[in-house]
């Protein structure tokens, strides 16, 4: 049985992160929006929860910081995960924004004025060698949440 997390703690040494998960609908399936950081390669939007911060505001200003999207808000909560990577544990929100491009380029206030290149990669196709493991597997964290939640809504109706 897994241990409940002490919140405050990971909150104070900054190991409690906000993950706002993107995603849109093609014929093809599901698309999630990630980003190539110039020096760190592929990734998700994610970013630390601050002290006295509500782990929702977190999500939405990470989405603004990172991506240049200020007109999200959180529909749904996915999952928390412990990230097996520096004692991170990762709380990924469903975000639902206006339509966005196929993809865009976003100078990141909150990294030092990288610029981002944002684009859509297909959940049903496996990440590459430009990601980071952590990522590859909080994607495949996001993927099986969000079929457990297409399945509760079918079996709901």
């Amino acid at each position: 049985m897994k241990s409940i997390p002490n919140w405050a703690g990971l909150i104070e040494q900054r190991q409690y992160k906000a993950c706002p998960v993107v995603i849109r609908e093609t014929e093809q399936g599901t698309d999630v929006l990630v980003f190539r950081h110039p020096l760190a390669g592929i990734q998700l939007v994610k970013g630390t929860v601050e002290p006295g911060e509500h782990v929702q505001d977190t999500a939405l200003r990470e989405l603004e910081e990172e991506a240049g999207i200020s007109s999200a808000k959180v529909i749904q909560d996915l999952a928390i995960w412990p990230a097996d990577y520096e004692q991170q544990v990762w709380h990924f929100l469903l975000c639902e924004t206006q339509t966005l491009p196929e993809r865009w380029n976003h100078m990141a206030s909150d990294d030092g004025g990288h610029r981002f290149e944002l684009f859509w990669h297909p959940l049903c196709e496996q990440p590459d060698n430009h990601w980071h493991d952590v990522y590859v597997r909080a994607l495949q964290t996001i993927q099986q949440r969000l079929k457990e939640a297409r399945l509760k809504m079918e079996n709901s109706e």
